[in-house]
């Protein structure tokens, strides 16, 4: 068997290093090959080797407000900011990629790498007393699978597990389909994080609302388009090496404040009504950069980028030359310098730099050509008029575009640009802004573009947006319909291939598919951005960009 075992010492000088990694004294990530999920304070505070005060209570500005709290069943990135504080899990993930211990101490790995037998510690208990072991991590991996569940991003996370076996009260096997390369790195995810089982069956589905987990905070209180509150657990003694502080959190209480207007979130940073708020808008992060007051802190994130999907199930779409004009109109260099001021970075492939298997080569590729856009409608029949509009045997040529409310990152805005560009070679479109995505996109797939993206370790997160596997009627999360047997083969390959070359090149062959398909549009790839009041201490990040207050404290 191949065994994986960690010692403290090793995870000390780990802890060590990603302190130094996370301390702020680094410039602002560029998408270069850094490391995404390491954190650039953009204008440190002066107080950073302060020793950490105990006490007081951090408020934090949340951009949207959570779908729910159950990490299970949540798709929602911002859920995680609260779901983190509140759940731990096996393993951690280091922004270097290495896998270390969480609540699992130890672990075995079998030859055919389609077994996992870990250890777990025995000095975990669950906010509501419930003891941690063996029987709640298969409670928790099982629950996930269960379809009375109606998992979200779990159940992608999750695969391919099938089964698990209990050894003793902490040894617990886990059982794969097949032998996978993102599995324990999925395990670190908070999506996959370890809930009560207790819990889980008292509550059903209003777990979400009463979340019970075993991590730094214990739930208090959720108030709808308010206001969640997070207490500190002074059990807690087993944080994860990507924190400094292993034992209870020095904040009494964290208090996220949901808070979508831009201008009030900003407004509320500066001046002082909240300490800490996020996803902040490009042309105040070059304000903020000045604020003598405020420190600002951004990271890129990890996994997919904000991407535009060209849904082949609709026609013309399902033409290449038709997408090919859509890839050559789009001038998306202009959308991110206009719309992000120089603080996004571009985006070019189906995945983010800093994830494993990025492919730089497409750096530069796909350039703006109204000329060839408009040769290929020409090509396709598709006749202007004196409108300058497209038809074709009497019908004009429209484009459909779904976007979400509100306005997240300025996507909406990416919509309304679009739309002029793409009226230049004769598309009309019709953009469609709706506060229900998960019926017009993910369940009736009524779109011809929608935008998405998603955080993520491994390149395996490709599987659920490009393998034809993932197409479905209901519950589409392949949002361009996408099929191609040579696609899926590379990335049925990718998840076994244990050869770290190899498996890179199997993923940029992957990526060259698609863009040479014009299966996407790749637009920006999403820094999390922080600002704070210079109050605000230890603040760290894990591997995907997602906050830890572990070490946070209030400078008095």
């Amino acid at each position: 068997m191949v065994k994986k075992r960690t010692g403290w010492k090793t995870i000390i000088a780990l802890t060590a290093a990603l302190a130094l990694l996370l301390s702020g004294c680094a410039g602002t990530n560029k998408s270069n090959g850094t490391s995404e999920g390491a954190v650039s304070n953009v204008k440190a505070g002066t107080n950073e080797a302060a020793a950490p005060v105990k006490g007081g209570e951090l408020s934090y500005a949340l951009a949207t407000s959570p779908d729910t709290i159950d990490p299970h069943r949540s798709g929602l990135a911002v859920a995680v900011r609260a779901i983190r504080t509140i759940h731990d899990s096996l393993v951690a993930q280091l922004p270097d990629g290495t896998i270390q211990p969480w609540l699992a101490a130890e672990w075995e790995v079998s030859e055919d790498g389609k077994s996992y037998t870990f250890k777990l510690r025995q000095d975990v208990k669950f906010h509501d007393g419930t003891p941690f072991n063996a029987e709640a991590v298969k409670y928790n991996y099982d629950r996930i699978l269960n379809p009375e569940t109606k998992a979200a991003n779990s159940a992608a996370l999750i695969r391919p597990y099938k089964s698990s076996e209990i050894i003793d009260e902490y040894t617990i096997k886990l059982n794969l389909e097949t032998p996978s390369n993102a599995f324990l790195g999925n395990l670190s995810q908070a999506l996959v994080s370890i809930v009560s089982p207790t819990a889980a069956q008292k509550y059903g589905d209003q777990l979400g609302k009463n979340p019970v987990g075993t991590g730094p905070f214990k739930f208090v209180s959720w108030e709808e388009n308010s206001q969640i509150i997070v207490e500190r657990n002074p059990d807690y003694k087993w944080a994860p090496p990507l924190v400094e502080n292993k034992e209870a959190p020095y904040l009494d209480k964290v208090v996220f404040k949901i808070a979508p207007e831009e201008a009030t979130r900003i407004g509320s940073v500066q001046s002082g009504q909240v300490l800490a708020g996020e996803t902040i808008p490009p042309q105040n992060i070059l304000a903020l950069e000045k604020d003598e007051k405020l420190q600002l802190f951004k990271s890129n994130t990890q996994g997919l980028p904000y991407t535009l999907f060209i849904n082949q199930n609709k026609a013309p779409w399902n033409e290449l030359k038709a997408r090919q004009a859509l890839q050559a109109a789009i001038d998306v260099d202009a959308i991110v310098k206009t719309l992000y001021l120089g603080t996004y970075d571009r985006a070019w492939s189906p995945l983010t730099p800093g994830t494993f298997g990025y492919d730089k080569s497409l750096e530069g590729g796909v350039k703006p050509d109204i000329n060839k856009a408009n040769a290929l409608l020409d090509e396709l029949g598709y006749v202007k008029g004196a409108d300058g509009l497209r038809t074709k045997d009497g019908k004009k040529l429209t484009l459909h575009y779904v976007d979400g409310s509100p306005n997240r990152e300025k996507r909406n805005d990416i919509a309304a640009i679009i739309q002029q560009q793409l009226k230049q070679i004769g598309v009309e479109v019709e953009v469609e802004i709706t506060k229900d995505v998960r019926t017009f996109v993910f369940e009736n797939a009524n779109y011809d573009i929608y935008g998405n993206s998603q955080v993520n370790s491994d390149p395996e997160a490709l599987r659920s947006f490009y393998h034809s596997g993932a197409v479905s009627v209901g519950g589409n999360q392949n949002l361009a319909a996408y099929k191609n047997a040579e696609v899926d083969t590379w990335i049925d390959q990718g998840l076994i291939e244990k050869d770290t070359a190899k498996r890179q090149e199997l993923y940029a062959n992957v990526q060259k598919a698609i863009i040479e398909q014009a299966v996407i549009i790749p637009i920006y790839v999403f820094p999390y951005t922080i600002a704070a009041s210079k109050s605000v201490q230890g603040i760290k990040f894990d591997s995907l960009a997602y906050p830890l207050f572990n070490d946070a404290f209030i400078q008095k």
